[in-house]
């Protein structure tokens, strides 16, 4: 591989440079540009990347050109540092500002990631002649990339410390984090390590919910009644499915009672509560870190207006703005896209149907029983590759709206962007949750009157152990899916995309010659080739972008919705989460540190929309886990049925479980004899798999049976369901509030260390007005 050094003030000098591998330390450099050497001076590529380069030079920047030359086209690597000036100007107007508030900007020299992100701005705001700027050239291919470069000390700090697998317990070296990649990044990984520690106990409980249920596994009246029944069961679908025995579902049963059970709706409530002292806490962690690193009253409007001034002496700031027509515009075309999401979830529903007809006529007779088991698997697998497809779609729909919205500024953008993204991709994931557990087996009618899609396809029913079982299938393939092949793209791909572009550049490397001298001993600092091998380390990792922390984020989020708002039906995904995220904090900070081009290190104070998100997450979770015991569980069934309608309803029985019956108590009778019923049927169906001719079947349901009208049981239960979905609520919320009030957002200790701080400032601003005071009378007496 050969170099050339293109002098900036002579345009066409071109001296060739041999690369060598000296052991030596690149040069700081701000930022690197990166695009396709033109040899074509009338192009207009050519111009418009001399144009920008040119620009920055009127701004004061050093600019230095390298070029690498390689069989897939030369390319221009500028390497841009700023003024010192710049630090200057940034650094007295955060001192006159109201934000300031003891910066650490403006104690010491300025630090890199600081420098990275002031000249980060500065390019991106910068205008060539045509009105183009860095993003727009970059969409025209005049550059190809942009990057900061990392500095190998800290890198290696960062690596001994945290960016490693054996560091998993550790605890995580947060102010490191902050210097070098920034407040962001580092209150993402203080909400992480928060979160990931109280999924502990919530993971414990959910073991303990688990193991209760397996404890009575054996000895459950109810799995022992399906088990040992003789029941006939309607067909589950049209033409192809026959008759069943409930005996043949005896495995399904067991499953059922080990997520529906008593210790469910304890663990539900629990969860419900602990998302909001989950929240207390991380607040109350923010203001301790925000605190400390004094940034508790930095304002974004202040820093991009400061930012602004430092890169333009005319700039002027953008106005709010509101357009109730773009507004329309953009609600209408949420509307329309969460109406295609929800579609695709009723998609969801009719391939699940179609797919129980389809197994039901299998040669296997294992899959005939289980056809509808299978379906739902099926359902959750095609749910999943759904999801990955939808993500795709969901980012560049919301990403067009914003640009329909015009936001004011990029930290507006991306509050509107999260709100987009997220709502998109809740409904995404939830959608199809919803359905199986709130309208699954509950509008597909009965025998002489089934609900169809479209006249055609049958509704799918549950099982009459209740329908928790679906949801819990549902759930645990999409989250486990989800975060198994997440972690393995976010890691592998990167890491072996870096293997083979580092290869690449060390076979060139080593077929060079060595520099002839030692850079280290060079005054004016290490030689090109020693620059170039830095930046061709730094370019060939993973490009990042303003959205990776977003990214990021958003994966947390949903898991911890998945987390929360389902929980009744999967007291394991607390566990699961944890497992996943001890690995997700050593792979992200390994991607961040050694795979992935370096972050801008951006300031912030809160993790901007997620908290208001958090709180919409921590209401869903009460309402949808009271639902759920309340609706999708039969958890109220038994509980009517043991004090009203079972052996032990008048406390007379004392040898008999009190449970016993209850399979038998919820299903109802459908009668061939009866016209509307066997026009429902073909022949064929009715025909056991012993060649017997059924004169009834029995289906899930509490319902009549000569006219099929729906009983006072019915009624019954319904009202207890709704009594205790109200009761749940009102109890979880009381206790959510008593958790809040006793976990206050700002600890006491941050107050009074504010306070102390602000009374400190103002005592030496008063000691130095009266020190200045005395000095003016005495300049005043010795003139007179």
């Amino acid at each position: 591989m050969e170099l050339q050094d293109m002098d900036n003030t002579a345009g066409n000098h071109e001296t060739k440079i041999l690369l060598g591998r000296p052991s030596c330390k690149p040069e700081s450099y701000d930022y690197i540009l990166v695009g396709k050497k033109i040899d074509n001076e009338e192009a207009e590529t050519f111009k418009k990347q001399k144009a920008f380069i040119e620009e920055l030079k009127a701004k004061n920047f050093d600019v230095k050109v390298v070029c690498r030359e390689n069989k897939d086209g030369d390319k221009l690597f500028y390497g841009i540092r700023a003024p010192e000036d710049i630090f200057e100007k940034y650094r007295y107007l955060l001192k006159v500002s109201d934000s300031c508030n003891g910066s650490r900007e403006l104690q010491g020299d300025v630090l890199l990631s600081t420098r990275i992100r002031i000249v980060h701005f500065v390019l991106h705001n910068t205008f060539i002649k045509t009105g183009e700027k860095l993003s727009e050239l970059m969409k025209r291919g005049v550059f190809e990339t942009k990057f900061c470069l990392h500095e190998k000390n800290e890198q290696k700090t960062l690596t001994s410390k945290w960016a490693r697998w054996t560091a998993s317990f550790r605890r995580q070296p947060i102010s490191d984090v902050r210097d070098y990649f920034g407040e962001k990044v580092a209150l993402y990984y203080v909400w992480l390590g928060l979160y990931t520690t109280l999924l502990i106990p919530a993971a414990t409980l959910g073991i303990i919910v688990f193991l209760y249920g397996m404890a009575f596994f054996e000895t459950s009246p109810l799995i022992k009644e399906v088990c040992e029944a003789d029941t006939i069961m309607c067909p589950l679908c049209d033409k192809k499915c026959k008759v069943w025995q409930l005996s043949d579902t005896c495995t399904y049963a067991k499953v059922s009672h080990l997520f529906d059970n008593e210790g469910t709706v304890a663990f539900a409530m629990f969860m419900a509560v602990w998302a909001t002292v989950f929240l207390e806490l991380w607040r109350r962690q923010r203001a301790v870190h925000v605190s400390g690193w004094n940034v508790s009253e930095w304002d974004e409007d202040e820093e991009e207006l400061i930012l602004g001034m430092v890169n333009d002496p005319r700039y002027s700031p953008k106005k709010y703005e509101q357009s109730c027509l773009r507004s329309t515009v953009v609600l209408i075309l949420v509307t329309l896209m969460l109406m295609l999401i929800i579609g695709l979830a009723q998609a969801l529903v009719i391939f699940r149907v179609a797919a129980t007809g389809l197994l039901s006529e299998g040669s296997s007779q294992f899959m005939k029983d289980n056809a509808n088991t299978f379906a739902v698997i099926m359902g959750a697998v095609l749910h999943y590759l759904t999801i990955i497809i939808m993500t795709k779609v969901n980012r560049r729909v919301a990403l067009l709206l914003c640009k329909i919205e015009k936001t004011r500024s990029f930290v507006t953008t991306e509050r509107s962007f999260t709100v987009k993204m997220f709502t998109f991709q809740f409904f995404t994931l939830f959608s199809s949750l919803f359905y199986v557990a709130f309208f699954l087996g509950r509008i597909n009618g009965y025998p002489g009157k089934y609900s169809r899609i479209s006249g055609k396809w049958r509704l799918e029913e549950c099982h009459p152990t209740g329908c928790l079982t679906d949801l819990f299938i549902q759930m645990a393939i999409v989250m486990v899916l989800k975060q198994i092949i997440n972690n393995i793209f976010e890691f592998i791909v990167p890491w072996i995309s870096g293997v083979l572009k580092n290869k690449q550049t060390k076979e060139l490397s080593d077929g060079a010659l060595h520099c002839k001298k030692d850079c280290s001993r060079m005054e004016k600092g290490p030689c090109d080739n020693c620059k170039l091998i830095d930046w061709l380390s730094n370019y060939n990792l993973k490009d990042v972008n303003v959205f990776s922390v977003f990214n990021e984020f958003i994966e947390m989020i949903i898991q911890f919705s998945f987390t929360t708002i389902f929980v009744a039906a999967f007291p394991l995904a607390p566990l699961l989460a944890l497992f996943n995220n001890v690995i997700e904090i050593r792979l992200d900070a390994i991607k961040m540190v050694s795979l992935e081009r370096r972050l801008i290190a951006n300031k912030t104070n809160n993790i901007g929309m997620w908290d208001r998100v958090l709180e919409v997450i921590g209401v869903l979770a009460v309402i949808a886990n009271g639902l759920v015991i309340g609706i999708t569980s039969d958890f109220i069934p038994r509980l009517v049925y043991r004090y009203h309608y079972g052996p032990c309803a008048t406390g007379e029985a004392t040898d008999v479980h009190c449970m016993t019956g209850y399979i038998n108590h919820s299903l109802s009778t459908a009668y061939m004899s009866n016209e509307a019923v066997r026009r429902d049927f073909e022949p064929h169906q009715l025909v056991t798999y012993n060649g017997l001719i059924i004169t009834h079947c029995r289906y899930k349901d509490y319902r009549n049976d000569v006219n099929y009208e729906l009983t006072s049981q019915f009624w019954l239960v319904l009202g207890a369901r709704f009594a205790f979905v109200i009761l749940f609520e009102h109890i979880v919320l009381i206790f959510k509030f008593i958790a809040a009030w006793l976990l206050p957002d700002c600890p006491l200790q941050v107050k009074n260390s504010r306070l102390e701080d602000k009374f400190s400032r103002l005592r030496e601003e008063l000691v130095s007005f009266s020190n200045k005071g005395a000095e003016d009378e005495t300049d005043g007496s010795t003139k007179a």
